[in-house]
């Protein structure tokens, strides 16, 4: 190369100059300088392969394109001509339209969006994002959803379906513009708000009943048609489509020969016959009017007397007895007449047939008076029906009177009918002349007219041939000379023509002629008229049309930007919660590293301070002694004693405590030993169930232990609280003499005594004492100090006298029950000998068992005791560890009690033992039903059969009611007493003699009256078993169980004599074996007893072969919701690797519930049921958050009462997998994550366990049944692990029958059956409710109903109209009652509570009906088609007649429609003590409560003694909900808060703050106060769920945080001081932190309020973190601050009582007073809708009240009644609404208000009144203020009935269409929680 470049040798681009690059590219040599650049450059052009590019260092580089492109730009690598859909620099985004997918070689990859199908007919988005596995889709117009699945509102069709798409709605602009969003159905494409008088799919036509142009003109107008008389109108001309026989243009008469109209069935034809008069009849009786001689209802034959039947009627017959044969005319004699003149079977046949005919008429009567409407236009139809009878009766009446005068003149009325006749003859022939005249007339004027005619045509015929002669005339004579002699022809043509016309006579013609030229005359005039109209309507139309076009327009663009706006809303929504989650993280990071910042720094300070200021350090301790530490010394010392003092009493019962422990160890060897050796000869589990029963009695001993240790626990502190005492008492004067000194500052007395106290404390003798011992006892001496503050001195000495002896007493009853268990290890020694030595016999085991019960019986007598004795102390001494172990301890010994409950073990009886059973813990569910089930063993051959008791319940007198089951004539009798009638149930179908010696099955079961008494005995030989069932009823009405709750018992076997059976069961003692089963399906057994009678001598239990029974043969096992299954070490049977499953087989009902769990830590694997669907839950500390898998498709619910199977398939590597039924329900990615877990709960865990997350703190067991749970395809019995805690085994199918309904107000449940309650009704059912109104059972069959309601708080049995109303009218208080309704021949019968009975007879029937026995529908809680309202509550054990089938108690699960409604729970409570209070003494006094009412603007408060408004009714619900004491709840808005000022200023320097706080809030300000500018602060807050305390001193800040959350819902005491520089914090009294800062505190002036649950916006951001800045969600209670309670507060803000029980949405006003003030958005104007709903807690309040210069608007409630008022200047008008029960009825109320100017309508719950008044402004002020639930004191409010605050709940607040957000508002002043109201 000499410095040239050839043609084929290339430079790169940006070294060469432009003119080089020309040269290069022609093959021109470069120049020197170039070249030179080149040669430093040292780099060469060449070309890289295909998929690389050329690099600034001349590199070939691989393009970065992703696999969708072969070329990319040198340099840079941008790609070129991107491929398959993608696009950006390297290919690395997608076209709109299309995903990307990466795949596993890293090539991306664009797919179509499946948006909502990735086939490209139907992806309809304009693009789509993956974040994740999900998938979001940005639509086109017309489509919605994450998917774009669904059509946009506006649009339809189905975009899942391949090749559709959504098309906007055609409803012809006929649909109701305020419902846009629902225009059309969204698939169809229906029409479904056709308005102004419109129908169609599309709105195209008007609706019936209307005609007109419904699509252009759009004038559909009502039809002029008669409803009763028209079939259908013609929806476009209006013509009226008559019903058959009925004719007119409006269909109004009935056609000729036609009648009845009046039915509004149409008219039917006249049947007369020939010798009629007329063809018509009587439009009520259809009789016609006859001929003279002829008779009948249709003129059909001669009447008596007369003969010869025709058209003209009959004649006369010529005979002297007046009566001739109507054939012949034949005389006949007196005897032969026959008056009816036809056979007696005509006579009946016509009758029958005239009674038919009435028959007829009266249906159609029957049927106008149905149609008749009961309103205000009926009223004035009857009164017209009224007066019209009136004068037809008068008229009658004189009718009468003439008639009696004409039946004289009959002779008279003959000779003038003949003169008559003579007349008609005459003028007969004079009509003929007439009629003849009249067609010659008729002749001539035809002729006239067809001259007239003539000449009319000739006329314009003459006319033209004139005009032609003077146009020619006119013509020739100007043009051109005319021919002399063709001149002259033509004037004598002329006059020839002149003389012929003047010869016409036209005469005649001419007023035709004139009268025609007037009438066309008339007639152009009109059409001129016409012409002008049609001008001016069509000069109007233009505008019409042009102005509609432009409001359809408009309405098109609005519905165009609300469709835009949805979508840019929903997209902003998702946009603005990706950007709030991004700065969580942000934040967590940011907070992190903040902390470990500060973290490293005060450690960097704190080391350089100690180390340049050690001797300062000392310095400063020894003035710090000097002046309060030094106090903190002598209670060290005291402290050091009382260690010492309880080291040496804990040396007293070491040794006791050593033996125990060292004995339960031996014990727990040897009973594993001799578990191992009893299961390898245990055929039928018993001997492994009785183990479990011993290992019940080891946890009790265990407990014990626990309660001796804490007894002892409990002793020690007494004893060194008695040292601290005596140390306080010997310094009291040393406080008194100092006390002026060193509290100058103090602001109150009782504050200056508690420092003189702690500095006295400290200055006892031990000053000289080192700082490091003073730091080690700090913890201790806190814990004693706060017990110390709680002990009076005058009493110190008796209370710990008494604390020590009980005390002892409690060490001496805990030595006892260790010695009562030492006879249970007795007997486990003994069974192991035994097994070694092969001397294990039945007998031995079964007397070790009767060992072991009997300790169990003192046990269950010492547990209590002990109870009772922990309980006094816990009282006496509340310290929190020990009521924290007590509690425990209860725990333990309930959950011990609970298996005892299901030890399914049976005891024997010889005839001398009994057994007392503890009995239902809540005897009111035993009153309608009680059912006990048992298993019961009798052996024929050994013990004769005898009369024996077997069992007792009820009256320890045996006077009361009372059940019992024995054996009496070789009969099992089953016996019960209601309202002292007895009733013996005896099974004879198969006597007890032969019963097999073996476990038969025995139910006893009451239902109301009724009682049934089941047997089943297992076959020996098959699986068949054998069932007998016996019946029977009380005769009288009672239905209730009378129990009285204190002497009501339960005896098994025998009584003992202090107890008095009835006679009837005053038997010998029972002799056999019983293992009970249930008490009203609830499990029992003989092992949970209260106490055993004379067991000396009891024998071994009889072992029961458990799969006898077809109900026990799977095995299964039963949660009751309380216990659960723990599988220790689960990897002994298989370990965790790649891929793990776990199976499971669940049947219940339940709604929620817990299948199975794993703990490990914070670390948990959850798998529930959640509202009756499938979920999946797990964390193992995912920086994400948890991992959940769940669907709720309905085919994945479960709680349907059928077995389903769960597989949880988890894989390592990949996936997570749920199976229900073996079918998918979801997959999630896993995050290569191990199971970190060695234990498994099934079906529930302990609550300790459960409460340690918040994602768990919700969980709830499962009450169900368990089968087959597999770990590795391993099974486990669950019964057979330790850690098993209240399961038994069995699934019977009582557990799965729902007796319980709960109802809304809107669902009902219905059934089929076969029925007939209108002949033959029994029923019964409880009921509980709250509400005076509600349909608690209906059936109907047309128009007959049958029902039973409660109507304004009374019951109401309504059979066909016929009601059966209750005495009482106030069961609607809440509590349950029971009902029973009866139907018979002889009436009706209606009993509640046995008590309030009423009758009523039946009324006689007309007709015999029947029995119907076809499956009809009946419905409980409601009704689809009925007009009462549904039932609000409880309805449980319901039961009534059927034909097919024995009375039982109604199980809902089965029913086929369940419309909202719950069968799990019943969530009534009872109503306020106010409400009881108004019941029970009949007056309610109202109480004067003082309000509190704040300005909106300064700080001026007043109070207000408000006088009780006149004649005010109580509300149903009360002002104040049941709430915690002096417990407030904060967090409703964001910055909630109480501001308290006149706060010390010695707080700066030292305090000491306490309260109770209970929260589920992770984060939020609970405590804080500052200077002004916030440089120097105190706060306490909530982060992360740990609690936090900081503070500054100078410089310096000090930070102390809890180690544990709490966040778990459950209250916690927290107790926080500041001593300088010093600050501590203690959570529940366990925990004492502390933090120093290394600075000298500098006192600083506190001039802002003390701010607790929150700070005013702004605030508190410099020294707290952001998100812990805003209020925090939770209650606070029992505030003090220096041992004082915080006074009132002097401002509030969101903050409410701390209310118990359930809640809702909405808004809550408490009786403390409150408002709101909506932002400047909601203007209300002078036109608008308002509409609210609202549930009051006081009659009177005001509810909205809008205010600004010159009007307001008040909206208020008053006494009941609502209220609108407007005050516009000078003018004020309002109206008013008085519901009938008024708003104060406990219920939910609806309150529309609109306004039009001067035109006011209020709408309360349909009620409507309206009023016009006069306005002065006619525009808005556009500077309103709206205040909601009552107003400041600074708006005039004289003209208001009430200036009380509005106490209740409100909700679903809107102006003009557009929901108010409450939370949004401007200020939320007073107790106003915005969110959540407490449940009615």
């Amino acid at each position: 190369m000499d410095g040239s470049c050839s043609a084929n040798t290339f430079m790169a681009p940006k070294c060469l100059s432009g003119f080089c690059l020309l040269g290069i590219l022609f093959g021109i040599v470069c120049s020197t300088s170039a070249v030179r650049m080149r040669e430093q450059q040292q780099t060469f052009l060449r070309v890289c392969e295909k998929g690389s590019f050329l690099s600034e260092q001349g590199q070939c580089l691989p393009c970065n394109c992703k696999g969708n492109a072969d070329h990319c730009e040198d340099i840079t690598g941008v790609c070129i001509n991107c491929r398959d859909h993608s696009t950006g620099d390297f290919c690395e985004l997608c076209e709109e339209g299309y995903t990307l997918s990466v795949s596993l070689n890293g090539r991306h990859h664009c797919q179509p969006c499946s948006c909502p199908l990735s086939s490209p007919s139907n992806n309809f988005a304009v693009r789509c994002e993956k974040g994740g596995a999900t998938l979001r889709c940005i639509c086109q117009e017309g489509y919605a959803g994450h998917y774009c699945e669904r059509c946009a509102p506006g649009y339809y069709g189905n975009p899942m379906v391949i090749g559709d798409s959504c098309k906007r709605c055609d409803c012809n602009g006929n649909s109701d513009p305020n419902l846009i969003f629902s225009e059309c159905h969204n698939v169809t494409g229906h029409c479904q708000h056709c308005w102004g008088n419109t129908a169609g799919t599309n709105c195209e036509r008007c609706a019936p009943g209307y005609y007109g142009d419904a699509i252009d003109s759009k004038n559909c107008r009502e039809c002029k048609c008669n409803k009763c008389g028209t079939s259908s109108c013609d929806d476009r001309t209006g013509v009226c489509h008559c019903k058959p026989g009925v004719t007119g243009p409006l269909c109004d008469h009935c056609e000729e020969g036609y009648s009845g109209f009046s039915s509004c069935q149409g008219c039917r034809r006249c049947e007369c016959g020939p010798a009629s008069l007329r063809p018509t009849c009587h439009p009520l009786t259809h009789s016609c009017l006859c001929r003279p001689g002829a008779g009948g209802r249709y003129c059909e034959r001669c009447l008596p007397g007369y003969w010869d039947y025709s058209p003209s009627g009959c004649q006369k017959c010529d005979c002297t007895s007046g009566y001739c044969d109507t054939q012949t005319g034949e005389c006949l004699t007196e005897a032969a007449i026959n008056m009816c003149n036809n056979s007696c079977d005509d006579c009946i046949w016509q009758l029958i047939a005239d009674l038919k005919l009435s028959n007829k008429t009266l249906d159609e009567l029957k049927v106008t008076v149905l149609n008749i409407s009961t309103g205000a236009a009926a009223n004035d139809r009857l009164k017209y029906y009224n007066y019209t009878a009136h004068q037809l009766q008068t008229q009658f009446q004189a009718w009468r009177k003439k008639s009696s005068a004409l039946k004289a003149k009959p002779v008279e009325l003959e000779k003038s009918a003949d003169s008559t006749e003579l007349n008609i003859r005459e003028l007969e022939e004079s009509e003929k002349v007439l009629i003849k005249v009249g067609r010659e007339l008729n002749e001539s004027s035809l002729q006239t007219v067809t001259r007239a005619q003539q000449l009319s045509t000739n006329l314009p015929d003459l006319n033209h041939l004139i005009e032609e002669m003077i146009h020619d005339w006119e013509v020739y004579s100007v043009q051109q000379e005319i021919d002399p002699e063709e001149k002259r022809r033509s004037l004598e043509l002329v006059q020839q023509m002149l003389s012929w016309m003047r010869q016409l006579d036209m005469s005649q013609q001419l007023p035709v002629a004139r009268n025609e030229s007037t009438e066309a005359h008339d007639l152009l005039r009109r059409i001129h008229q016409l012409e002008k109209k049609l001008k001016i309507t069509g000069n109007r139309l233009s505008p019409i049309r042009e102005l509609m076009s432009r409001f359809s327009a408009r309405l098109t663009e609005a519905q165009d930007f609300l469709l835009r706006a949805t979508a840019t809303l929903e997209e902003s929504k998702d946009k603005n919660r990706a950007n709030i989650d991004q700065l969580h993280r942000k934040k967590a990071k940011q907070q992190r590293f903040a902390k470990d910042t500060l973290d490293v720094n005060i450690t960097l300070e704190t080391s350089r301070v100690f180390l340049i200021e050690t001797e300062q350090t000392v310095a400063d301790l020894e003035a710090l002694v000097q002046n309060v530490t030094e106090y903190h010394a002598a209670i060290d010392g005291a402290g050091q004693r009382l260690v010492e003092k309880t080291e040496r009493l804990m040396l007293v019962d070491r040794d006791l405590v050593q033996k125990a422990d060292e004995h339960a160890q031996n014990m727990e060897q040897d009973a594993n030993m001799l578990e191992e050796d009893l299961r390898e000869s245990d055929a039928n589990g018993f001997v492994q169930r009785a183990i479990s029963a011993v290992n019940v009695y080891n946890n009790i001993v265990k407990y014990i232990k626990d309660a001796n240790i804490t007894s002892r626990t409990t002793l020690n502190l007494a004893q060194r609280a008695e040292d601290a005492i005596v140390g306080i008492n010997a310094q009291l004067d040393y406080l008194v003499t100092q006390s002026d000194n060193v509290f100058k500052e103090s602001v109150s007395l009782f504050s200056e005594k508690t420092e003189v106290e702690r500095d006295a404390t400290d200055k006892i003798k031990y000053i000289e004492e080192t700082r490091e011992i003073m730091d080690k006892n700090t913890k201790k001496l806190k814990e004693i100090g706060q017990d110390i503050n709680e002990i009076h001195t005058d009493k110190t000495r008796r209370r710990l006298d008494f604390t020590s002896q009980v005390a002892d007493r409690t060490l001496n009853r805990s030595a006892e029950v260790l010695q009562m268990v030492t006879p249970i290890n007795n007997k486990v020694e003994e069974w192991d000998s035994n097994m070694k030595k092969n001397k294990y016999s039945v007998a031995a085991y079964e007397q070790a068992v009767v060992s072991a019960g009997n300790a169990v019986e003192r046990l269950n007598e010492l547990v209590p005791e002990l109870l009772n004795r922990l309980k006094v102390v816990e009282n006496k001494k509340p310290v929190n560890n020990v009521t924290t172990n007590i509690v425990r301890i209860r725990e333990l010994i309930a959950q011990a009690r609970s298996v005892a409950k299901k030890v399914q073990v049976s005891m024997k009886f010889d005839g001398q033992s009994s057994v007392e059973v503890h009995p239902h813990s809540n005897l009111d569910d035993l009153k309608t039903v009680t059912s006990i089930s048992l298993f019961m063993r009798v052996d024929p051959d050994k013990d004769p059969i005898e009369d024996r008791f077997v069992l007792y319940l009820g009256d320890k007198n045996g006077s009361k009611d009372y059940m019992g089951l024995a054996i009496k004539s070789d009969n099992l009798v089953f016996i019960y007493k209601l309202g002292g009638e007895e009733v013996e149930i005896s099974l004879t179908s198969k006597p007890v003699s032969q019963w097999p010696a073996v476990f038969n099955y025995i139910k006893v079961e009451r239902l109301g009256r009724h009682g049934k008494l089941f047997l089943t005995i297992p076959s020996q030989n098959s699986r068949d078993e054998q069932k007998f069932i016996q019946k029977g009823e009380a005769p009288g009405k009672e239905s209730l169980f009378d129990l009285d709750p204190k002497g009501t018992v339960f005896f098994i076997g025998r009584v003992p004599p202090d107890v008095t059976l009835p006679p009837l069961l005053s038997l010998a003692p029972f002799v056999g074996c019983i293992e009970l089963a249930s008490l009203n399906n609830d499990v029992i057994s003989l092992y949970n007893f209260k106490k055993i009678h004379a067991t000396n001598n009891l024998a071994p239990p009889c072992p029961r072969y458990k799969l006898a029974f077809s109900q026990s043969r799977i095995a299964s096992y039963l949660f009751d919701g309380t216990g659960y299954a723990l599988i220790s070490n689960i990897e002994r049977k298989g370990k965790f690797g790649t891929v793990t499953r776990f199976d499971i087989a669940v049947r219940t009902v339940a709604n929620n519930g817990v299948i199975f769990l794993m703990v490990n830590g914070d670390k948990f694997f959850l798998l529930e049921i959640k509202d009756g669907f499938l979920r999946l839950i797990y964390d193992f500390g995912f920086s994400t958050g948890p991992k959940l898998l769940e669907n709720n498709s309905p085919k994945f619910q479960i709680n349907d009462a059928r077995y389903h199977e769960m597989s949880v398939i988890y894989h390592q590597s990949k996936k997570v997998i749920l199976l229900v039924d073996k079918s998918h329900v979801k997959t999630i990615e896993n995050p290569k994550t191990t199971l970190p877990f060695s234990d498994i709960y099934i079906g529930g865990a302990p609550s300790s366990i459960l409460k340690a997350r918040p994602e768990l703190s919700s969980v709830v067991g499962l009450k169900g049944c368990v089968k087959g749970f597999q770990f590795l395809k391993k099974d486990f019995n669950l019964l057979e692990e330790p850690g098993t805690i209240g399961i038994s085994s069995g699934c019977p199918e009582e557990s799965f029958m729902s007796r319980n309904a709960y109802f809304t107000g809107s669902g009902y449940l219905g059934s089929t059956a076969k029925i007939s309650p209108f002949d033959n009704f029994e029923g019964g059912m409880n009921f509980r409710t709250l509400q005076p109104n509600g349909l608690l059972f209906y059936h109907n069959e047309e128009s007959s109903e049958f029902s039973i309601s409660v109507e304004n708080g009374a019951v109401v049995l309504n059979c066909k109209g016929t009601k059966v109303k209750s005495h009482k009218k106030q069961y609607n208080d809440g509590r349950t009652h029971f009902l029973m309704a009866s139907v018979n021949k002889q009436g009706f019968s209606l009993m509640v509570d046995d008590k309030d009975k009423r009758e009523n007879k039946r009324p006689s029937p007309t007709t015999k009906v029947p029995v119907d026995s076809t499956v009809k529908t009946y419905y409980f809680g409601g009704s689809p088609n009925s007009s009462f309202k549904n039932f609000s509550g409880c309805i449980s054990h319901a039961y009534f007649s059927r034909q097919d089938q024995d009375i039982e108690a109604e199980d809902f699960q089965k029913y086929t429609e369940k419309v909202q409604t719950s069968l799990q729970d019943c969530p009534v409570v009872s109503p306020p003590a106010a409400h009881l209070f108004k019941h029970r003494n009949g007056t309610f006094g109202t109480k004067q409560s003082q309000k509190v009412t704040r300005d909106l603007i300064g700080d001026q408060r007043r109070d207000e003694e408000e006088e009780p408004e006149p004649n005010m009714e109580p509300c149903f619900l009360s002002s104040s909900p049941r709430g915690l004491q002096e417990a407030f709840h904060y967090g409703t808005i964001a910055n909630s808060r109480q501001q308290y000022t006149n706060v010390p200023d010695s707080l700066s320097k030292r305090f000491n703050f306490s309260m109770s706080l209970k929260t589920q809030s992770s984060f939020g300000l609970i405590f804080y106060i500052s200077d002004s500018q916030e440089d120097n602060f105190l706060a306490l807050f909530l982060s992360h769920g740990k609690i936090v305390f900081t503070f500054n001193v100078a410089d310096q800040r000090v930070k102390i945080s809890s180690k544990g959350r709490l966040d778990d819902g459950a209250w916690h005491h927290i107790n926080l001081s500041r001593d300088g520089s010093l600050g501590h914090l203690t959570v529940d009294g366990l925990k004492n932190l502390e933090g120093r800062a290394r600075r000298r505190n500098n006192p600083w002036q506190i001039n802002r309020p003390l701010f607790i649950g929150g700070v005013f916006p702004g605030l508190a951001l410099k020294n707290v973190p952001r998100n812990s800045a805003l209020s925090f969600t939770g209650c606070l209670k029992d505030l003090q601050l220096n041992e004082m309670k915080l006074s009132t507060p002097a401002e509030t803000f969101g903050v409410t009582p701390c209310f118990e029980g359930h809640s809702e949405p909405g808004t809550y006003f408490s009786e403390e007073g409150g408002y709101l003030i909506l932002d400047k958005s909601h203007q209300l104007g002078l036109k608008f809708e308002l509409v609210m709903e609202l549930r009051p807690r006081v009659a009177s309040a005001v509810l909205l009240h809008a205010h600004s210069s010159e009007q307001f608007f008040t909206l208020y409630i008053h006494q009941g009644a609502v209220v609108v008022l407007i005050r516009d200047g000078p003018h004020e008008f309002f109206t008013k609404v008085s519901p009938r029960r008024g708003v104060c009825d406990g219920a939910w109320h609806r309150i529309t208000v609109i306004r039009d100017v001067g035109i006011l309508q209020l709408n309360v719950d349909s009620e409507i009144s309206h009023v016009v008044g006069q306005v002065k402004t006619s525009s808005a002020d556009s500077d309103q203020l709206v205040v909601i639930g009552g107003f400041p004191n600074l708006f005039s409010t004289d003209n208001i009935a009430t200036r009380n605050s509005f106490v209740g709940c409100m909700k679903n607040l809107s102006i003009n269409n557009n929901p108010v957000s409450f939370s949004k508002a401007a200020l939320v002043s007073g107790a106003v929680s915005v969110g959540t109201c407490p449940a009615a």
